[in-house]
């Protein structure tokens, strides 16, 4: 990102403008610019699109959209998407907010508002746009067979307030409806529970191969050696089958929803 605002500061001077002018020119403040040009805010395609029109940079600017997207989002979340975007087959177990990909965006702002030290705004923007651009695996053709199983508690904990939790369990009801996802719930009041070790994804690959994410507070380890993920893939089967099947987990929901 310091090279992109390098790059920007270089056609900005050699068409003769202040940063205040170029912002001016594009619709953007001159704090900006000056951002952009240290490398401290990741420039949006419409900043890169508008400053390559008004310098003359002839698309020099403007081909760099696709790299300046990517650099946008945290390297943990670029490395969860591409992994994602790799896989015919996904399975996750979450014990503490409801995963990533069945959020809402309402429900994914109020969780990351939550989270201390807490973000700034331009943290935030870039969190939410990566977040955003996950949501895509829906949209393939074939999509991959996607199996979620959620903690009771997190379907009961009003992160954002009542209303966002509401909104949010009406769109696992409608989720769950695709036919490439699988919902389940793991109730409080089961007995036996095979992951109580913490929150846990299984990837299955095109190419044949299997990863694993074991996930916890501040890291999420990547496993990739075959004994490991079979550990993982073993202990992920065994809360699938402890947890209510997905029927009885959508009238779970239902019952949830309809309490507030």
């Amino acid at each position: 990102m310091r090279a992109v605002g390098r790059m920007i500061k270089a056609w900005r001077e050699e068409a003769g403008m202040t940063q205040t002018e170029l912002g001016a020119a594009i619709g953007y403040g001159e704090e900006m610019v000056s951002k952009v040009e240290r490398g401290i805010r990741v420039p949006k395609s419409e900043f890169l699109d508008n400053a390559d029109r008004v310098l003359n940079a002839g698309g020099k600017l403007a081909m760099l959209k696709p790299d300046v997207k990517e650099a946008r989002y945290p390297k943990r979340v670029r490395d969860v998407a591409k992994l994602e975007a790799d896989s015919v087959e996904l399975g996750a177990y979450v014990n503490t907010v409801v995963q990533g990909l069945l959020q809402t965006e309402e429900y994914a702002l109020a969780n990351f508002r939550e989270r201390r030290p807490s973000y700034s705004e331009d943290e935030l923007e870039g969190l939410m746009a990566a977040w955003m651009s996950r949501l895509t695996i829906f949209e393939r053709r074939p999509a991959p067979l996607m199996t979620f199983v959620q903690d009771e508690v997190t379907l009961r904990r009003p992160i954002g307030g009542r209303a966002v939790l509401r909104r949010q369990l009406e769109h696992l009801l409608e989720v769950a409806r695709l036919p490439c996802v699988e919902i389940q719930v793991m109730p409080t009041e089961t007995e036996e529970h095979a992951g109580l070790g913490g929150s846990l994804r299984v990837l299955k690959l095109m190419d044949g191969s299997a990863v694993a994410r074991d996930e916890v507070s501040l890291t999420a380890r990547l496993i990739t050696d075959p004994r490991e993920v079979q550990i993982i893939e073993m202990r992920y089967g065994l809360i699938r089958a402890q947890a209510l099947t997905p029927r009885e987990s959508m009238a779970f929901i239902e019952k949830l929803r309809g309490a507030l």
